[in-house]
């Protein structure tokens, strides 16, 4: 089989414009969450923004949700309030306003709330991660954040305050690098986070995934059709993510090392399943559909839009008369 080919399609059929309706109830969501923290914060909160997939343009269209961050200003929650105490009282509110139409849990440094499925059986998913900044009025300068970390976070432990980030930053540097080599660095992220969508609760997180794709870009000749690029970066994954002196730079602070959001063992784990998954699509081609496979509720659309493409000979056909519109 053409392993490129098949990624390809499975690309195609992951593409959040496909989930129009369902793209489209995210983000009245958001923006009803967002609004209901604004009118309950009013001064002491800054704009909450999206800073997850869809705001990078790395999303696919299984399993995703809206990610928004909440800046704080410093003195909140008073001008001894801790980080803690921002976090219990964002949950607090979230869950009070949404606890008959939602589920709302605390999460590893987020507050997750699934709304209950609609007459359509769809779920809407926004995360709201609550920040502070450092000094009072600075974040509009310097954008700046401190998180609070409810769960033990691979290295970062339960009721740590000692991430600083400054997420705007981790926005733009991964939205350019996607945006600019949309064909090389986003397809093999979104291929990525279609392989972590198989795994149950898998704890590398999306944007573990994003950096080091980037990283391999940077460090390695990623080149060739799209199964040796992928190829290339699942093989950097592998030997790299193990050893004593990888790092991961975040790009919202250098101070911080998010190879630490994995513990020594989730990091085996992430290279054995690399390398397991080499060598059974090495064994047999056929296996790549189960590690990247296709959204089989767009297979049929996709077969469909390529009806009258020949790529493989580079021949693009015409569809008869009676199938054009218009």
């Amino acid at each position: 089989m053409d392993k490129s080919l098949h990624l390809d399609s499975v690309i195609k059929t992951h593409q959040i414009t496909k989930e129009e309706q369902l793209l489209k109830k995210h983000k009245e969501k958001n923006k009803e969450v967002k609004e209901a923290l604004e009118k309950k914060y009013e001064e002491s909160i800054y704009s909450p923004f999206n800073s997850g997939s869809y705001a990078k343009n790395t999303a696919v269209n299984i399993k995703f949700d809206f990610d928004m961050v909440c800046p704080f200003k410093r003195n909140a929650f008073g001008s001894n309030g801790t980080l803690k105490e921002m976090y219990e009282d964002v949950f607090d509110f979230l869950y009070d306003k949404y606890k008959d139409e939602a589920s709302v849990r605390k999460q590893k440094v987020s507050i997750g709330i699934e709304f209950f499925a609609d007459e359509d059986g769809d779920v809407v998913k926004i995360d709201v991660v609550p920040g502070r900044e450092l000094s009072q009025d600075k974040y509009k300068d310097d954008e700046n954040l401190n998180l609070y970390v409810y769960y033990k976070y691979g290295n970062f432990d339960q009721g740590s305050e000692r991430i600083k980030t400054n997420v705007e930053a981790q926005i733009k540097n991964i939205k350019d690098r996607a945006t600019k080599e949309k064909d090389s660095i986003r397809k093999i992220i979104r291929l990525l986070k279609v392989w972590k969508n198989t795994k149950y609760n898998y704890p590398t997180k999306s944007f573990f995934l994003e950096l080091i794709t980037i990283k391999a870009f940077d460090n390695k000749d990623v080149s060739g059709n799209l199964w040796s690029k992928l190829e290339t970066v699942l093989e950097y994954i592998r030997d790299e993510v193990t050893g004593e002196s990888f790092s991961l730079k975040d790009p919202g602070n250098s101070s911080n090392d998010l190879i630490d959001t994995l513990t020594v063992s989730e990091r085996h784990t992430l290279s054995n399943d690399m390398k397991n998954m080499l060598e059974r699509i090495e064994d047999n081609d056929e296996n790549i559909k189960t590690y990247f496979p296709e959204n089989p509720k767009f297979i049929e659309e996709e077969e469909s839009d390529n009806k009258y493409e020949n790529k493989g000979n580079g021949f693009y056909s015409t569809p008869p008369k009676t199938e054009r519109f218009g």
